[in-house]
C-alpha cells in the first residue's frame, strides 16, 4: 500500500475508532467502575473480534449476508437486545465494592462476540474494505487495514477506558458513580436505533475483490 493510500486509511481508522460507539462507552464505564487492569480482557476481546470480523468479511461473509437479508436482520436483533441488556445491567449495578451486581467489564469472549453484532464495527470494516483494498494486492491491502486497526485503533479505544479510570477517584464518592452509570446506560440505550437504521456500504465489485485469491498461493 502506497503512502498516499496509507495516510487516508490511518485517518479513517483514527476517526472511526476514536468517536463514541458501544465499545467506547462500555470501556469508559468499565474503567470508571473497576479501573484499568480488569478491563484488559475486554480491550483485547474487542481487538480480536474486530480482526476476526474484518477477515471474515474479506473472505465473503458480507456477500453471504447480502444474499440472505434475514441473517442480517437476525444479527441486528441480537445486537440490539444485547446492547439493551448491557444498558440495564449498568443502570441497575450496585456501587459498593465487592457487590455481585457491581458493574463489570465484558469478558474476552463476550467482547469478541459482540463485534459480530455491533453495527459500528460492521460499518468500519465494510467501508475500509470497499475503500482501501484493490484487486491486484487484495490480501496485502486487507493486512494493512488489519494492522492499522491494531496500531491506531487499539490505543484510541484504550484512551476511552483510561478516561474512565481518571474519573474513578472522583466518581467513587457519594452517589456519583450511580448517577454516572445511569447516564452511561442511557447513552448506550440511545444507540439502539443505530442497529436498525445503519445501512452497510456496498461491497467491492466481484472483479475488484477476487473470490478465489487464495488460489494464487497454492
Amino acid at each position: 500500500m502506497t503512502l498516499e493510500h496509507l495516510l487516508p486509511l490511518i485517518g479513517f481508522v483514527a476517526v472511526m475508532s476514536g468517536t463514541p460507539g458501544p465499545n467506547n462507552l462500555m470501556l469508559m464505564a468499565a474503567g470508571a467502575n473497576v479501573g484499568w487492569r480488569p478491563c484488559l480482557p475486554h480491550l483485547l476481546g474487542i481487538a480480536f473480534g474486530c480482526q476476526a470480523l474484518l477477515w471474515s468479511l474479506a473472505l465473503g461473509l458480507g456477500g453471504l449476508l447480502a444474499h440472505y437479508p434475514a441473517l442480517n436482520w437476525g444479527l441486528r436483533l441480537i445486537g440490539a437486545g444485547f446492547l439493551l441488556t448491557l444498558a440495564w445491567r449498568l443502570a441497575s449495578a450496585r456501587t459498593r465494592p465487592g457487590d455481585q451486581r457491581a458493574a463489570r467489564p465484558l469478558t474476552f469472549s463476550q467482547a469478541a462476540l459482540f463485534q459480530a453484532v455491533n453495527p459500528k464495527a460492521w460499518m468500519m470494516m465494510l467501508t475500509a474494505l470497499a475503500t482501501f483494498t484493490g484487486p491486484s494486492r487484495f490480501v496485502a491491502d486487507v493486512a494493512w487495514v488489519a494492522l492499522c486497526y491494531l496500531l491506531v485503533g487499539l490505543p484510541l479505544i484504550s484512551a476511552w477506558n483510561l478516561g474512565g479510570v481518571v474519573l474513578k477517584a472522583r466518581l467513587h464518592q457519594g452517589h456519583r458513580l450511580r448517577h454516572f452509570n445511569r447516564a452511561m446506560a442511557v447513552l448506550l440505550a440511545l444507540l439502539y436505533p443505530v442497529f436498525f437504521s445503519a445501512e452497510a456500504p456496498p461491497l467491492p465489485a466481484p472483479a475488484a475483490t477476487p473470490p478465489q485469491w487464495w488460489l494464487s498461493v497454492m
